[in-house]
């Protein structure tokens, strides 16, 4: 089986911006995460690998919270591993 990317974006806004970054991790196949201003500057590049999980993310988690207070708009940038 090949493994291939496919990449897909959402916009949220900041009350929803860490309740759809969980949704994400809870996939499992999501391989890296970027977020954006509106404008398209990237605020966070995270790659995330299988075994990010736990006390590894907590801080993860905390800085897309303090994001999500900051700003109104952003966009989610989703690279995932798909298997075909």
């Amino acid at each position: 089986m090949a493994k291939t990317k496919s990449e897909e974006s959402f916009k949220v806004s900041g009350e929803g911006l860490l309740k759809k970054f969980k949704e994400l991790i809870n996939e499992g196949n999501v391989r890296r995460i970027t977020i954006k201003e509106k404008n398209g500057r990237i605020i966070l590049d995270i790659p995330l690998t299988v075994g990010v999980i736990g006390a590894v993310l907590t801080p993860i988690l905390a800085a897309v919270g303090a994001l999500a207070a900051l700003i109104t708009e952003c966009t989610i940038a989703v690279e995932r591993e798909v298997k075909e």
